[in-house]
């Protein structure tokens, strides 16, 4: 698999189409593979760019830095595009991937063409949930086993199966500057910003153009996204992919029916949007 030195990370990524790039982040700290399915789709008719973040996938662990982690990936995002000769490209994510997306568009405007974004996060479950599964857990193995627990548990033991040099850098940080960061990009998980990590001001000033499609549930409130469609300019606003009975149909009997019903419906909503805005430039 091909990888990039990014700001001293290695990222793996991979490209498929061709034409206008498109780069999709996967949501929460999955791998490139929970977007493959709607990349494929898009790269019928552009070029598609998938990868694994900084501390997710395949790609290099580094628990460093004084930005949020969100605004790491963005500017890791942001250099990739550079590397691959991709800018302005249209940025897309779900949930976490959504973040990073309008993150981008925030601190790297010249870069982003047109957004692609489902499940937005946002509210105090949001906060509260992902505040501790990405980063509470591990601050409290760390103060009561050391790095050793927590490479022991099943988040980093699967970072250092999939890239062992993952192991000498964990191994080799101190516990207290792991905590230390970890208990820094916590912060930022709050229920006061619109979307977690930006902040209505933030978001005010992106001007590129939209696709919204929300989610429906505790993490991606319905609310969310049609606010998010209120503050974006320049934003088209759809419904959720499923309804709540497809949902309660599928979900538990044949979920891997629903996830391929919402990527599909997702590709042909962002084809539909990529087509219009193409059209008019």
């Amino acid at each position: 698999m091909p990888t990039l030195v990014v700001n001293g990370a290695n990222i793996q990524y991979e490209e498929m189409g061709e034409g206008i790039p498109i780069i999709l982040t996967p949501g929460s700290r999955y791998d490139m593979n929970a977007v493959r399915g709607l990349a494929e789709q898009l790269a019928s008719e552009y070029r598609v760019i998938i990868y694994d973040r900084r501390n997710c996938g395949a790609s290099d662990v580094i628990i460093s830095g004084d930005l949020s982690e969100q605004e790491i990936w963005a500017d890791d995002l942001y250099e990739i595009l550079h590397q691959l000769q991709a800018i302005p490209a249209y940025v897309g994510g779900g949930s976490a991937g959504c973040r990073v997306s309008l993150m981008l568009a925030i601190r790297h405007p010249e870069s982003v063409k047109g957004l692609l974004l489902w499940h937005i996060t946002g509210g105090s479950v949001a906060a509260e949930q992902l505040g501790y599964s990405y980063y509470e857990e591990f601050i409290e193995i760390a103060k009561k086993d050391g790095m050793q627990g927590v490479i022991a548990t099943d988040f980093f033991a699967e970072r250092i199966r999939q890239n062992p040099s993952n192991l000498d850098r964990l191994v080799a940080m101190h516990t207290g500057d792991f905590i230390s960061v970890m208990e820094r990009w916590r912060t930022f998980f709050t229920d006061k910003d619109p979307v977690i990590g930006s902040t209505k001001e933030q978001l005010d000033e992106i001007a590129v153009p939209a696709v919204i499609i929300p989610g429906d549930d505790d993490v991606h409130p319905l609310l969310v996204g049609q606010n998010l469609h209120s503050i974006l300019h320049d934003s088209e606003l759809h419904s959720p992919v499923w309804s709540k009975e497809e949902e309660e149909r599928l979900a538990l009997k044949e979920p891997d029916v629903l996830q391929q019903l919402g990527t599909s419906r997702r590709a042909r909503i962002f084809l539909q949007f990529l087509s219009n805005h193409e059209s008019q430039s």
